[in-house]
């Protein structure tokens, strides 16, 4: 695993102890970030039939993979109040691309607020969603 991996992995904000849930993976997903997310929070991802509170929602995301604000809802259920969701969509000209707009859209239908992007692997970009405070304070 290359040095810029876990660079990649430590932009995500994973720490050591993090408990990540992994979504929508597919064989195109980036292993390296994978990997990183792995070994830089010191465990195996957890699946969408976890029972435990995650610190962080990676959600990989295609263009065809259904309605995203489902996705996007069902991606938060488990997610920790502070806990922030990356979703993470194939850059544009890439197969699968999402449009900005569709998740500009999306996030605050189903309750989130974007609040960067970043390039999270060669293939892959990362939007970060978190609950606004005044949400997390209403649960």
């Amino acid at each position: 695993m290359s040095v810029d991996s876990t660079g990649m992995a430590a932009r995500l904000g994973i720490k050591p102890g993090m408990v990540v849930q992994e979504l929508g993976w597919d064989e195109d997903a980036d292993e390296d970030l994978r990997d990183a997310v792995i070994d830089l929070s010191g465990g195996e991802m957890v699946d969408e039939d976890t029972d435990e509170v995650a610190d962080v929602v990676l959600l990989w995301w295609r263009e065809d993979d259904g309605d995203l604000v489902d996705a996007l809802v069902d991606a938060i259920a488990s997610l920790a109040d502070d806990g922030v969701l990356w979703l993470l969509v194939p850059k544009s000209g890439r197969p699968g691309h999402v449009e900005p707009g569709d998740v500009t859209e999306a996030a605050p239908t189903a309750g989130l607020s974007q609040t960067s992007s970043i390039s999270a692997a060669k293939d892959w970009s990362g939007i970060r969603l978190v609950t606004p405070k005044a949400a997390r304070t209403r649960r």
